[in-house]
């Protein structure tokens, strides 16, 4: 019972929350302070609210829970193995979710009108691309460690 509460402490806690308002809090001061342009003289003056930023952090954050907590669930026996296959496939799992985390976070900001070069939350893909690919050659797998 103390496993299973601590385990659903640190998912809702510290995965969701605490790493959200994190990732919330710096998206909406890259949105604010260096995404965000003037539309002109007779426009409103418009900004990123920090909920909106949360949002979007629990919009994204849905498909990499469903990957990395239920998907990975019923992989762990296979997961778990010390083979190659075992090694692509959870790597593959945990690079899908963190790519796709940020391909959702890019969705949210470019539908504002008032953002310019959105296109900057989806460069931690090209980062997420090379640590893949680097964890495979040292046969890395994540699943054991995280």
């Amino acid at each position: 019972l103390v496993v299973l509460f601590r385990l659903l402490f640190g998912s809702v806690f510290v995965d969701f929350l605490g790493v959200g308002v994190v990732v919330a809090s710096l998206g909406w001061w890259l949105a604010n302070k260096r995404l965000r342009y003037s539309q002109g003289i007779h426009s409103v003056e418009q900004e990123v609210e920090w909920l909106y930023a949360f949002d979007v952090h629990c919009n994204s954050f849905f498909p990499l829970f469903l990957v990395l907590y239920v998907v990975q669930f019923f992989l762990l026996p296979f997961l778990m193995s010390p083979s190659f296959i075992a090694t692509i496939v959870g790597n593959s799992l945990y690079a899908l979710a963190f790519a796709y985390y940020h391909y959702v976070t890019f969705l949210g900001y470019s539908a504002l009108p008032f953002l310019q070069n959105t296109v900057l939350f989806l460069y931690p893909i090209a980062a997420i691309a090379v640590a893949y690919v680097i964890s495979l050659l040292f046969n890395f797998n994540m699943t054991l460690f995280v």
